[in-house]
């Protein structure tokens, strides 16, 4: 028994358009993972910036328009919090991207397994 050649092209098109989705927020992932790495960097620099100072050195952080003097301890707390928090969106995104490029995968032997068996038929 055979698939019509009607079903079986509306199938194949099914499954790319699920492997062009998959492919596009693959590269959406891609470049969040990047910018929170690079995110990470930054507050880890800056944490390396703001450790290198002596403990009673004047620290202001920036509110809106203005800067308010910040004790360094908060600061560093606040930098080590952010960098968690970055690190653990991270690794969520990886986890995504990861099953993104299996679905991606997938599609791409299915549309294969298709072709073939079509062209058996």
């Amino acid at each position: 028994m055979s698939i019509p050649n009607e079903a079986l092209q509306k199938l194949v098109q099914e499954i790319e358009s699920r492997a062009i989705v998959s492919q596009q927020q693959i590269n959406v992932v891609k470049a969040q993972i990047t910018a929170k790495q690079r995110d990470v960097r930054l507050l880890q620099l800056t944490s390396n910036e703001i450790s290198s100072m002596p403990k009673d050195t004047n620290v202001y952080e920036g509110v809106g328009k203005m800067f308010v003097a910040t004790p360094m301890s908060a600061i560093d707390k606040r930098l080590s919090s952010e960098t968690a928090e970055l690190k653990s969106d991270i690794t969520n995104l990886e986890k995504k991207l990861h099953y993104l490029e299996t679905t991606h995968k997938n599609s791409r032997e299915n549309i294969e397994q298709i072709l073939k068996g079509s062209a058996k038929a």
